[in-house]
């Protein structure tokens, strides 16, 4: 009787903090949302999806406006100045500074108008878009041509390149979470 009643209570326990973890509260504090009005922004100016938006600034940086990649890469959406500079001059916006990229408003219109850029190339295909976004638009065209990746979500294993491939996975599941807990809020 006693171990009975000690698995019930153990059991009324573990129901409460199940369901005390799933509430909106807890799971907007697990996918914060921050330069909320910068992404709304640059998605709509150039027609990309905000979740998919927040989904690569929280894999990218964390939404780390001063984060720096081992290679180069800056800021929230981690933008190499190189493709800064070429999406400037491709987008006819206003000419900046490299220290300008660590400015959410900056970093966010630059990376958006890339990714709407490669989203385009593949032809609206999110999956490829986002595995062109971290290991370049080449490799990825290289690796379906070549057979290695037929550019689908079903075959992300097939990636040749693991830190791509998590990042593609990452992104994946980031998208889907934001969408689930913010999807009236984006719109």
């Amino acid at each position: 009787m006693r171990k009975n009643r000690k698995m019930i209570i153990l059991l009324g326990i573990l129901l409460g903090v199940f369901f005390a973890i799933n509430t909106p509260l807890v799971w907007k504090w697990m996918y914060p949302i921050k330069y909320e009005n910068e992404v709304l922004q640059a998605s709509t100016q150039y027609q990309v999806n905000p979740h998919l938006v927040l989904a690569i600034i929280r894999a990218e940086s964390d939404f780390s406006t001063d984060k720096i990649s081992k290679k180069g890469a800056v800021g929230l959406m981690q933008v190499m100045p190189n493709t800064a500079h070429w999406v400037v001059n491709q987008a006819n916006l206003k000419p900046i500074t490299e220290e300008e990229l660590f400015h959410a408003q900056t970093n966010i219109e630059i990376g958006t108008w890339y990714l709407a850029f490669l989203l385009n190339m593949f032809g609206g295909d999110q999956v490829k878009a986002i595995a062109a976004y971290n290991a370049g638009p080449g490799k990825v065209s290289e690796w379906i041509e070549r057979k290695l990746w037929d550019g689908t979500i079903q075959s992300i294993e097939d990636i040749p390149f693991g830190e791509t491939r998590n990042y593609v996975q990452r992104v994946v599941y980031f998208q889907e979470r934001y969408q689930k807990v913010y999807n009236t809020r984006l719109q």
